[in-house]
C-alpha cells in the first residue's frame, strides 16, 4: 500500500512576505543619544556620603562612578563574589549599617543620600 500525502489549505498557500525590520530611530537620523535629565541633575550628596565623594553638588551617574573608584582603590570588593561589596567604616552609614550589600543594591542606597 503507498502512502497517502495529505496537503492542507496553509500548505498550499505561498509563504507570506517578511516585514523588514524597524531601523532604530537613533541611528537613522545620526542624532546622538540625549541623556536623561533626571540622571544629569546635579544633587547634594549627605554628610556620610560627602565623605567619599565630597561636599560640592553632582550628578548621580557622577556619584555611584566616585563610589566605584572609591571601593577598587580600597579593595572592598569580595575577592570571591565581586557583585559583592564590603563595607568600611565610611561606607557603613551609607549601606544603612550593614557589613556589605551587593551591587545592585548600591544605587538604591547612594540615591537614598543624595537631596
Amino acid at each position: 500500500m503507498a502512502a497517502k500525502k495529505t496537503t492542507t489549505a496553509a500548505a498550499k498557500k505561498a509563504p507570506a512576505a517578511k516585514k523588514a525590520p524597524a531601523a532604530k530611530k537613533t541611528a537613522a537620523a545620526g542624532g546622538k543619544r540625549k541623556p536623561n535629565a533626571a540622571f544629569m541633575k546635579e544633587m547634594t550628596p549627605s554628610a556620610a556620603l560627602a565623605e567619599i565623594v565630597g561636599s560640592k553638588a553632582l550628578p548621580r551617574t557622577a556619584v555611584v562612578s566616585k563610589i566605584w573608584e572609591y571601593i577598587k582603590k580600597n579593595n572592598l570588593q569580595d575577592p570571591k563574589n565581586k557583585r559583592q561589596i564590603n563595607a568600611d567604616d565610611k561606607l557603613k552609614p551609607i549601606f544603612g549599617g550593614k557589613k556589605s550589600v551587593t551591587m545592585f543594591e548600591l544605587t538604591a542606597l547612594v540615591n537614598k543620600n543624595l537631596s
